[in-house]
């Protein structure tokens, strides 16, 4: 397989996210955008010279050549248009999280044992080259982890994206920003949180949704993950990590590593010009074209979607 053919699902934030990526990536062509807004994916299309799009997803994944899907659309829409696209025969790359709920979760996975269509979530903190180069000291035994600390901070009492503007649809600290860091301490440890704790404040009057949670983790090892989250936090927004380690503390704000005293490290063969999500990209049409699973697979990404199960329960 020479070219592979995308079809865009969403137009706001992430999927220009995405289609930045994808320009940068050889052999790929996004033929056709799946939107929410007539207007709004309209003019994405045209400034992206993108030949096709529609409101109606069924439409644009029946363009000619079409061989995946990547889904930027609501999180509340990922699970069912998914298995649209599988359904159809397509590869998919869901924008985390692959659902809003453990059921939806668990029909994914099925759904793409199923069918065999090559399935992947878009856990970009995988691949962010600084989370791979402590994994790898992680999984070799050169690092221990003991604690890892995480702060995922916006301002955001109105109903706006990361770009300021109006959503149609409300978002969630647990299902969504939680969800990166719950993957990622799971992923990064090789074990499934066994102690739970969770609590959250009083939800937003207008929105519905709690707008500070804290949330604690440990694994059999005895690792430990304190995760913090707030929409009410004024000032830099986006999510910090602080790496606690038997030799040495790490601090990783995006594609940035400093240690414990704020030195600027490299990390070897994971330097990159690349960002989580071209990383993520670049990961999806290679495994397409290897016929092989995804780095973050549907399957692989499961035990998260679990946790925050748990996690919910505790919440309720």
């Amino acid at each position: 397989m020479s070219l592979i053919k995308i079809c865009m699902v969403g137009e706001g934030a992430f999927a220009q996210k995405h289609l930045d990526a994808l320009e940068k990536i050889d052999d790929v062509e996004v033929v056709s955008i799946a939107g929410g807004g007539a207007l709004a994916t309209e003019s994405l299309a045209s400034t992206r010279g993108i030949p096709h799009w529609s409101l109606s997803l069924d439409e644009c994944l029946s363009q000619e050549g079409v061989d995946a899907a990547i889904f930027t659309s609501p999180t509340g829409y990922h699970a069912a248009q998914a298995m649209t696209a599988m359904n159809a025969g397509k590869h998919v790359l869901i924008e985390i999280p692959m659902a809003d709920n453990l059921a939806d979760s668990e029909a994914l996975v099925a759904l793409q044992a199923k069918t065999g269509q090559l399935a992947m979530v878009g856990h970009t903190r995988r691949f962010n080259p600084p989370h791979q180069w402590l994994h790898q000291q992680l999984a070799t035994g050169q690092l221990k982890l003991q604690h890892l600390q995480v702060q995922t901070y916006f301002f955001r009492r109105t109903n706006t994206n990361a770009k300021g503007e109006p959503r149609t649809w409300t978002d969630s600290l647990l299902w969504h920003h939680a969800c990166h860091s719950v993957d990622l301490f799971q992923y990064q440890t090789g074990e499934i949180a066994t102690d739970l704790f969770a609590l959250q404040g009083p939800n937003h009057p207008e929105l519905g949704i709690a707008m500070d949670m804290s949330i604690g983790m440990k694994v059999a090892s005895g690792a430990l993950c304190s995760l913090s989250l707030s929409f009410n936090n004024e000032g830099p927004f986006g999510t910090s990590f602080r790496y606690i380690c038997d030799q040495g503390t790490f601090l990783v704000h995006y594609d940035d590593l400093v240690s414990g005293e704020g030195e600027s490290l490299g990390f070897g063969d994971f330097n990159s010009e690349m960002d989580g999500v071209e990383l993520c990209d670049r990961e999806f049409i290679s495994a397409i074209k290897e016929g092989r699973e995804p780095k973050a697979s549907l399957r692989q990404c499961l035990p998260a979607m679990q946790t925050l199960d748990k996690l919910e329960r505790l919440l309720k």
